[in-house]
């Protein structure tokens, strides 16, 4: 089959008085019946070249699902008064949510059936419920395009009648005032999706008569709104990468005007609880750059009233808090390995819950009880199912809940191995890389191997459990996870040392770690496959365009590969609000830098890996027309034969396919296409 050639229609690009030809612009006209046909046509090409693998897509899929316990629930989680469930019944791809009054063998109260909600439609998602403080109401919001764009009803839980208001292009997230008739929902911007204002809305009154509270007119801010655990607050929050504030409403008064907790300052951080008389602050205050928490009276807000609580440590980050009425939690992060602290209010205990293992992630779970006398904390590895457990604050028991089931009758965990590796880059940091793989594996260098990162925003790939991921390793595969800077794995350190005009230093972690992995005979580079998406895909772009010759496959998922052109147009989602992830391009410094590795603008005459790039039409996250421009272009430059295929979902946006069993069609794909790439046909 000869692939798709999309047309040339050059668009003269023009700042700081540097000229660029973009050829394939045009496909960014994502209603134009041309840009769609030829989506489609590329569709077209990438099954006919698949062709082949599709009845190993199907046994993927179906092994995949088979792993799944069909029929599942939650543990579940009180509040006021009620036990909360989500659970699946067998063959229906949604959740059903319900719950109980008072104890667990009370009859089951049926909330909403997500199944029935998605019938008409080829996506749905229930973005969040947010339950009245009476239980009487159920304030609901539904996405039927993915462009994270939620409709907002409610729904009398009492009658089972849905309210005729609907409110539309909101975040999804709403907040109830202790009224039980005014909710507060945070509005977006129809054209950048920005999530900008924050709108109070009375019970049974006209939607077009909603006052609006807040308005966050910086555009590189985003707004939202909740509710603090002791209830006593409602808090709107304004955020920018590097730049927090807050403002503060008593639930009681929900007409009342909201007050600046403090003013924002830039490069101040901060985030806020609620206990008592106090709010608890995690900060980054007087250059805490790992963060440390502080407390202030409710009366006396401003930061110059802060004071510390756990100051701040050098080698420890502070990621998160969770409030009880007895006791403080604190999920510490240390050398990369998350840590859980328990400290008593009382001030006679302070201590760690241990765990026992090289690698692994642990995190705070769902603890809505503030009177609770139990934490619930969720613990997997590499190798270990998921496990949900409450541990009892006064008698020190660990309380397993629920581990993960994994229906395969040849699965042992005992089979599998992980290690943690240390890797030196070039500038000398010591880069951990993350490995699983079955244990009879030998280690030798016609391994295959996939290496997996994403490195931005701060975010933090932990090593965690995957059924999906089985049917790699138990056809002889290595995983890897490489915790490269632009993460925060190590530290807030890490993400400074990967973001703005430290950027390329995301890119030299992956690839050296690459190299590291080949040399120490982990794998080859005909064996070597490298997996991101969305950031991750940039990373994918990069590393193409540097080293294309460590590579046999790529899968770049969702990318965001037209960094300088996406970055100069603030109509599109998230740019403004991005500047100090990437840097603002309109000053020539931060241009020249972002020009000179994104991949779109340094692709060149030379070959190229095999590679498999998705995307969602209605992606509101990074723009179809940017895998689909990468694509023309590299087809036209490229001097290979390898494989080049685009799969455009024309459904779904930055999430992929709704359903838990659709979703895992789309992993099919992916995995198929790199074992038909190892000659792996079953």
């Amino acid at each position: 089959m000869l692939p798709p050639k999309a047309k040339k229609i050059p668009k003269k690009l023009i700042a700081h008085n540097d000229v660029r030809i973009d050829n394939y612009y045009w496909l960014n006209h994502r209603e134009d019946q041309e840009v769609l046909d030829y989506l489609e046509a590329e569709n077209s090409y990438t099954k006919g070249m698949m062709k082949h693998t599709e009845k190993l897509q199907e046994q993927l899929f179906e092994e995949m699902k088979s792993r799944i316990k069909e029929d599942d629930q939650s543990v579940p989680y009180k509040l006021n008064g009620y036990w909360y469930i989500t659970k699946f019944e067998k063959g229906k791809d949604y959740p059903i949510y319900s719950r109980k009054k008072g104890t667990l063998d009370a009859p089951e109260e049926l909330l909403f059936d997500c199944n029935e909600m998605a019938k008409s439609y080829a996506y749905f998602s229930l973005g969040s419920i947010s339950i009245s403080q009476d239980n009487t109401l159920a304030a609901f919001s539904t996405d039927t395009i993915s462009r994270r764009q939620y409709k907002i009803q409610i729904k009398n839980l009492v009658t089972g009648e849905i309210y005729p208001e609907k409110i539309l292009n909101t975040t999804g997230s709403v907040t109830w005032a202790n009224d039980n008739a005014t909710l507060f929902y945070t509005r977006k911007d129809k054209v950048t999706l920005r999530s900008y204002k924050v709108f109070r809305h009375k019970l049974h009154t006209k939607v077009k008569e909603d006052i609006e509270v807040y308005h966050e007119t910086d555009e590189t801010f985003n707004t939202f709104v909740y509710k603090t655990k002791s209830r006593k607050y409602i808090v709107i929050g304004s955020s920018s990468t590097l730049t927090s504030e807050y403002r503060i409403l008593n639930s009681d008064t929900p007409n009342g005007d909201f007050k600046i907790f403090s003013e924002r300052e830039r490069n101040l951080e901060y985030s806020i609880e609620h206990y008592e008389d106090h709010f608890y602050v995690l900060t980054n205050k007087d250059d805490a750059l790992n963060f440390k928490l502080q407390k202030t009276k409710e009366t006396e807000t401003d930061n110059k009233f802060w004071q510390d609580v756990l100051p701040h440590r050098k080698d420890v980050l502070l990621e998160d808090i969770e409030i009880f009425k007895e006791y403080l939690v604190v999920n510490e992060r240390e050398q990369g390995l998350n840590k859980l602290r328990i400290i008593s209010w009382n001030g006679q205990e302070d201590y760690y819950i241990p765990f026992e293992s090289e690698t692994y992630t642990a995190y705070i779970g769902n603890n809505p009880d503030f009177d609770s006398d139990f934490l619930r904390y969720t613990f997997n590895s590499l190798t270990t199912p998921s496990s949900v457990i409450d541990y009892n604050f006064k008698t020190k028991v660990h309380e397993l809940k629920k581990e993960q089931e994994v229906l395969d009758e040849n699965f042992k965990k005992e089979n599998y191995a992980s290690e943690r590796i240390w890797v030196t880059v070039r500038d000398g940091e010591k880069v951990p890389v993350s490995l699983v793989y079955r244990k009879d594996l030998k280690k030798e260098t016609g391994n295959p191997l996939v290496l997996y990162a994403y490195g931005s925003y701060g975010s933090t790939i932990d090593p965690y459990f995957s059924t999906v991921r089985l049917s790699l390793l138990d056809r002889g595969f290595v995983y890897a996870i490489a915790h490269i800077r632009g993460g925060e794995y190590l530290g807030r350190d890490w993400y400074d040392n990967g973001k703005l005009l430290s950027k390329m230093n995301t890119f030299y972690d992956y690839i050296d770690c690459t190299k590291h992995l080949i040399a120490n005979n982990y794998t080859s580079n005909k064996h070597l496959y490298a997996y991101g998406g969305s950031a991750g895909g940039l990373l994918m772009g990069v590393i193409i365009n540097l080293n294309p010759e460590l590579y046999h496959g790529i899968l770049a998922i969702v990318p965001f590969v037209d960094v300088l052109t996406t970055m100069l147009d603030d109509t599109i989602p998230l740019t403004t609000g991005e500047y100090d992830e990437w840097g603002n391009p309109n000053e020539e410094a931060y241009y020249n830098y972002i020009k000179s590795y994104s991949p779109y603008d340094n692709i060149k005459q030379q070959d190229y890996p095999n590679m498999l790039v998705t995307t969602g039409l209605h992606d509101s996250q990074v723009q179809y027309w940017e895998p689909a421009k990468w694509v023309a272009r590299l087809r036209e430059l490229k001097t290979d034969t390898n494989k080049l295929l685009l799969y455009t979902d024309m459904e779904t946006g930055h999430g992929g396919a709704s359903g838990r069993f659709e979703s895992l069609k789309e992993v099919a794909l992916e995995y198929a296409f790199i074992l038909d790439l190892e000659g792996i046909p079953c």
